[in-house]
């Protein structure tokens, strides 16, 4: 390929492990309390329908995106109800969220935005050239949309957040031994609470991007499994930010080459070329399950009553 192919190209995998990235963080924090969440799915899918709903009522792209975060949070909250003061399967109940709000946002598409007059395209973010003179690394780091830029800033934050702050500590310590952290005076509860919200946030701004940074329009079902693949980035990247990133960029690169393979006209159905980015993150998870450890406490609901 030439010069401005593999620009494009390395900018697409950029653009398109964004919204991965943001999800992945928001899944770094619940498992870091000992909280599978398995809802990314349907937060992320609820960030992008209010996205859209926020930036078509008010014509601003922030304000869609300060919408999906807040549309991921309520998903995440029901998640958080769910797995901590009801104490049910998580990996259940994360899965029904997701099949709940995979048809909620379908059901709301065409309540809230008329079947004839559902907008084709809503307020967007647009790119930042910042830079963008400078010769080839110029377009593909200094040429995408702010969004893209927050996303990266926030890699080396969640890692400072985490590791080097006594709220960090905190999570972790639940995460790791909850029954301790009790006992030191440790709200097991608030903390896991506190981590869900977060990670609603993060995810709703992640389905955010899709709709409004990517897209700017919302479709049915149009986080297409990213949710998951955001999991498995936190699992890939050993529960570790700049892990995430790495897996959530393995995913972008491969998200972007399934779509040159479509262009160059190869007498393959494309749903084949679609499965690539599925594909690789289901041999790369596969790879890595067993040689990385995380959280003791995960999966595990904690009552303070118990001994």
């Amino acid at each position: 390929m030439d010069e401005v192919n593999v620009i494009g190209f390395i900018q697409a995998a950029i653009r398109m492990s964004t919204p991965i990235l943001l999800a992945g963080l928001g899944g770094l924090f619940t498992s870091r309390v000992g909280i599978i969440n398995f809802a990314l799915e349907g937060i992320m899918v609820t960030g992008a329908f209010f996205g859209v709903f926020g930036s078509y009522i008010s014509g601003s792209p922030w304000i869609g995106a300060l919408f999906g975060m807040i549309g991921g949070m309520a998903a995440a909250l029901i998640l958080g109800f769910m797995s901590i003061t009801v104490k049910v399967d998580q990996v259940v109940s994360g899965t029904g969220i997701n099949i709940l709000f995979l048809g909620l946002t379908s059901y709301l598409l065409n309540i809230v935005f008329d079947i004839g007059a559902k907008p084709s395209q809503v307020a967007s973010f647009q790119d930042i050239p910042i830079l963008s003179q400078i010769p080839f690394i110029g377009p593909i780091l200094f040429n995408q949309n702010a969004l893209v830029y927050i996303a990266m800033l926030f890699v080396p934050f969640c890692y400072y957040v985490i590791y080097k702050t006594s709220f960090g500590l905190t999570l972790r310590a639940v995460g790791e031994h909850p029954r301790a952290a009790d006992s030191l005076g440790i709200s097991v509860v608030k903390t896991r609470y506190i981590a869900v919200v977060i990670s609603g946030l993060l995810g709703g701004l992640g389905g955010a991007f899709l709709s409004i940074a990517q897209l700017s329009v919302f479709m049915e079902n149009m986080t297409a499994g990213r949710g998951y693949v955001a999991w498995a980035s936190v699992t890939v990247g050993n529960w570790n930010p700049f892990g995430i990133l790495g897996a959530s960029l393995l995913f972008g690169l491969a998200d972007a080459l399934q779509l040159r393979l479509q262009a160059f006209g190869i007498g393959i159905p494309h749903q084949f070329f679609m499965m690539l980015p599925y594909v690789l993150t289901m041999l790369v998870l596969a790879g890595v399950v067993g040689r990385t450890v995380g959280p003791s406490a995960m999966g595990k609901p904690y009552s303070s009553e118990s001994k």
